[in-house]
């Protein structure tokens, strides 16, 4: 009988721990499983309550990496970081849309306005510690060799290029 009531004790503290950590935010079904493990829980009573709140739609592994994927692409990195990130979450086998539909074209804009907002938009083909510092900083933040250096081509648009109209 003590066994029985330990049993319903841990299942009770693994759903009502699981339902506050999902009213907070999305995660993962490895993070929860980690964050239930850490509360002393049982592995045999995590996977069950972890399958019934998949099964009930609560616990989402592809709605989750799709909001943490937009939520760190609004924050400014890059995709080889976004998913980086997602791998250490458990999320290894679900590419997010957003990730997949961004072209390369966007991610380099992504990339410059990150650059634009940092360091501002000025030449740096002259200053190669300034030049390898910006491109270091894009590197950190999961953009590609392509992106930075798309990035670092960027020029604040000159008054003078502009073609003058009549008058």
């Amino acid at each position: 009988m003590a066994k029985d009531e330990k049993d319903q004790g841990q299942d009770y503290k693994a759903r009502s721990a699981a339902l506050r950590l999902l009213a907070r935010r999305e995660h993962s079904r490895y993070e929860l499983s980690l964050k239930l493990r850490q509360r002393q829980i049982e592995a045999a009573i995590i996977d069950t309550v972890l399958d019934e709140y998949e099964h009930e739609g609560w616990l989402d592994d592809q709605r989750f990496a799709d909001v943490y994927a937009r939520q760190r692409m609004d924050a400014g990195y890059g995709p080889l970081k976004i998913q980086a990130e997602l791998q250490q979450r458990g999320i290894k086998h679900h590419s997010p849309d957003c990730l997949t539909e961004a072209s390369d074209e966007e991610w380099a804009r992504r990339a410059i306005g990150l650059r634009e907002k940092r360091f501002g938009l000025g030449c740096v083909e002259n200053d190669l510690a300034e030049k390898l510092r910006q491109a270091r900083f894009l590197n950190r933040r999961g953009f590609t060799a392509v992106h930075v250096e798309r990035a670092l081509e960027a020029r604040v648009p000159d008054d003078s290029d502009e073609v003058s109209g009549p008058g």
